[in-house]
Parts: structure tokens; sequence; C-alpha cells
């Protein structure tokens, strides 16, 4: 009877996801409805061993998507789809911070190896392989989760992380340059929700 009902959320779960498509990423959470959470735990185990879902995390799984035509293999997802995930798993609002939002905007081609995120959720650590991970930071301040883009929002985050005194002019050229992709309306709604000093220097002629 145990087999049943373990090949039943098996079934069920194997069900869901594909229906999620490749490169989908899953967490067993989101199936409570399939099974007790010892069926649901073990069916992710066995989905794992025969290889049709990845583990990215603990608790946290991925649909494979292969590229096939370069013959490359699995595509991963990428930290922030990760991150991006799991904040829509928990109804929470994110912003990428420091080094990372260097790196998204260009400024920097490191990519760091723990990626971190303000949140509107729970502080936690997230453990993605050997040596990386992702860390959301709790902030309770709504300003840092109100920009209308995206944008504007990693600018302001990159000459944060940079800090006032170290801004070089080069990296101010480009910051002022991207201004130009953003809408005069957002401009005009994010600027009012950046540091003073940030302001100035993206108002300034």
């Amino acid at each position: 009877m145990a087999n049943t009902i373990e090949q039943g959320a098996d079934n069920k779960i194997l069900k869901r996801v594909r229906g999620k498509g490749r490169g989908s990423i899953v967490f067993q959470s989101d199936f409570a409805d399939c099974g007790t959470p010892s069926a649901i735990k073990s069916a992710f185990h066995r989905l794992y061993t025969e290889q049709l879902l990845l583990r990215l995390a603990h608790g946290i799984y991925y649909y494979p998507k292969e590229d096939k035509e370069l013959g490359l293999g699995v595509v991963y997802p990428s930290v922030e789809e990760i991150a991006m995930a799991i904040a829509k798993r928990d109804k929470a609002k994110i912003v990428p911070m420091g080094a990372y939002a260097l790196h998204r905007l260009g400024l920097s081609t490191q990519v760091p190896m723990n990626v971190v995120f303000l949140t509107s959720g729970a502080p936690r650590r997230i453990n993605v392989g050997t040596g990386r991970g992702i860390l959301f930071k709790h902030s309770s301040a709504g300003k840092n989760f109100a920009y209308r883009s995206e944008l504007m929002m990693l600018i302001v985050t990159a000459m944060r992380a940079i800090g006032k005194e170290k801004l070089s002019d080069d990296e101010t050229s480009r910051l002022k340059g991207m201004l130009e992709r953003i809408s005069e309306s957002d401009f005009e709604h994010d600027i009012k929700l950046a540091p003073a000093w940030v302001r100035k220097i993206l108002m300034s002629e």
C-alpha cells in the first residue's frame, strides 16, 4: 500500500512539474497537496535520483533544460533566477546589492560567489553548489522596493555600493548614460527615493 501511495505522489509531482515546462525551478513546499510530507520528500528524492529533477539547494529543484542546438548539456539557472523564484514563492520583493549590482550594470566583470539581496521577506542564506550562496538581508525600508524602474534601482544601488568618495568620473559617466533608457516619468518618481548625494550627481549636467 505504501508503494502505491508513493508512486501516486511521484506521478502527481512529475505531471505538475512537466506542466510548468523545462527550465522551471520548483520547491518541495509547492506540492503539499500531493501527499504526506514524508511521501513528497521521498518522491523528490526518487525523481532526483532518476535525474528527472536536479537539486539546486535544500528543498529547491530544477526541471532541467538542455542546450540541444550547441550540445552544451544542461542550461542551469542563474543565481538571480533562483533568488527571483524564492522571492516569488515567499511573495517578497528583492533588490540586488553590492558587487552583484555592479556586475549587472557591467561595471564589474567579476561574478561574486555570494550574491546579496535586500528582501522584504525573511532573512536567510541559501547554499547553491560548492562555495556559492544567496544571502537575503531583511529591510523594512519600503523605499528600497518602491522603484518603478529596475535599471534606476540598480544604478542607485551600485552608486551606494561604490560610495560617494570612490565613485570615478568614468563610472559616473557610464551610469548617467544609462539614464537615457529610463522613461521621464519613472525617473522623476525614482530619483526622489535616492540618497541626496546620488540625486545631486544624477541630476547634474
